[in-house]
């Protein structure tokens, strides 16, 4: 009986550490699926949150496409005179707050709306838009880039857009929120330029070269030094076929990189036919993001993450990996 129960006990601690998560959290599960260039899972990226229902790059936002299931939100940011990162888009904050409304009532008309002539203060005084109506949410304010990745950690991976020209200071808020690991910065750099920069630190963030389509000279460099990204960000020109991209997606997948594409606007996939809204007015989806899969493509940033997810999950293309 003494050792009937010793060997089930055995069986049970084997079948516990079976079942345990193979990735501490959800963030590392997804960055596992965007390094294994085997994986066939499709990431789902979000182009700044979901901005159809809340202010762009708010938190709100952020969440929201976490709840949805989306694998990375994508934010933009841009320094304060104070030297803080703060996330907007635009240089200036006209468009996505209540600053001339704001300046009107104070008495400041002429001050300058631009991110890098504002300070912290006085972009915390600042309630941010919606996309669709003028009317601000008072109580929605523009976040910092710390408090947005506060907002992510282990939760969604975050790609930080212009983040490689403020590479040292992304370096030092990623490493003290222990998020390193689930950000990924793009940029158009020499591959030489980015080999020396993060040769200056032990543990980099992932990098994603931005190509485009047609006999692009960054593209031909990677392949014909043997350096291999984690993944491209493959632009599509309008004039460019179908076989003109998909050639580059054999090109990329046959190195051992990823392909992330964008489906926002049609004049970065291809024109009219191959974007989000073309996706969203069909009667399948899968009419236009079918193509991107065949051609190996397991990246998508969209506008329509509820809309690609859903489908992606149809075809089995969506179902993370404990």
């Amino acid at each position: 009986m003494r050792r009937f129960i010793l060997f089930t006990s055995v069986l049970l601690v084997l079948a516990a550490c079976s079942s345990a998560p193979k990735y501490s959290s959800r963030a590392e599960a997804i960055a596992a699926q965007i390094k294994d260039p085997q994986s066939n899972y499709v990431v789902v990226a979000c182009h700044r949150g979901d901005w159809r229902n809340w202010p762009e790059n708010s938190l709100p936002a952020i969440e929201s496409v976490i709840a949805m299931g989306a694998d990375i939100v994508e934010i933009d940011v841009h320094m304060t005179a104070d030297s803080v990162l703060v996330l907007c888009h635009d240089k200036d904050v006209k468009r996505t707050t209540n600053f001339n409304r704001y300046c009107r009532k104070n008495g400041l008309e002429g001050k300058s709306a631009k991110v890098c002539d504002l300070t912290l203060e006085e972009i915390k005084s600042l309630s941010l838009k919606r996309a669709h109506q003028a009317a601000t949410i008072d109580t929605l304010r523009m976040p910092t880039l710390k408090e947005a990745l506060a907002c992510t950690k282990d939760r969604i991976c975050v790609n930080i857009d212009k983040g490689y020209d403020y590479y040292d200071q992304v370096m030092a808020i990623a490493e003290e929120l222990g998020v390193t690991d689930q950000i990924l910065i793009k940029g158009t750099r020499p591959i030489e330029v980015v080999a020396e920069n993060e040769a200056r630190y032990a543990h980099n963030v992932l990098y994603m070269p931005i190509v485009s389509t047609g006999g692009n000279a960054l593209l031909q460099s990677y392949l014909d030094s043997g350096t291999v990204p984690v993944a491209y960000e493959l632009c599509w020109g309008a004039g460019d076929s179908e076989e003109v991209f998909a050639a580059d997606c054999k090109k990329i997948v046959d190195q051992g990189s990823k392909v992330w594409v964008n489906t926002l606007w049609s004049s970065l996939c291809g024109g009219d036919g191959h974007d989000d809204d073309a996706a969203y007015q069909a009667k399948d989806p899968g009419e236009v993001y079918g193509f991107y899969l065949k051609s190996g493509v397991s990246m998508i940033q969209t506008d329509r993450p509820q809309l690609l997810i859903g489908w992606l999950k149809k075809q089995g293309r969506h179902s993370l990996p404990r």
